[in-house]
C-alpha cells in the first residue's frame, strides 16, 4: 500500500486482493509509519484500542520515525478497509504499508 490511499478504486481493488488471499474472519497485520509524535501515535493507537489488537512499536535510527504494526482479527476485507479509511481521516502524515 502507499502513503494515505483514499480512492475508491484503490480500496475496491485491495477488498478483492483481500477476498482471494484468506478466509475471514482472520488475522490481518496493518503496518504504519509515522513522525516519531506522541500525540500522533496515541491516535493511531486509540483507534485500534479495546479490539484486542497487538500492537508494536518501532523508533527509527534517527527517532524521526516510528513504525506500528498492529495484528488483529479482521471478520472480513470490509472492516480492514475501514479501519485503514479511519486512520486516513483521523491521523495527519501516516503513511500505509
Amino acid at each position: 500500500m502507499s502513503t494515505s490511499p483514499n480512492s475508491e478504486e484503490f480500496y475496491e481493488k485491495l477488498k478483492g486482493q483481500l477476498h482471494e488471499t484468506a478466509s475471514w474472519p482472520t488475522e490481518y497485520l496493518y503496518k504504519f509509519i509515522v513522525k516519531s509524535d506522541v500525540e500522533k501515535i496515541d491516535k493511531l493507537e486509540t483507534i485500534f484500542n479495546n479490539l484486542g489488537a497487538v500492537i508494536n512499536k518501532n523508533e527509527s535510527k534517527n527517532g524521526k520515525y516510528t513504525s506500528i504494526s498492529i495484528n488483529l482479527l479482521m471478520k472480513d476485507p470490509d472492516a480492514v478497509i475501514e479501519k485503514y479509511k479511519e486512520v486516513a481521516e483521523k491521523v495527519e502524515g501516516v503513511i500505509s504499508l
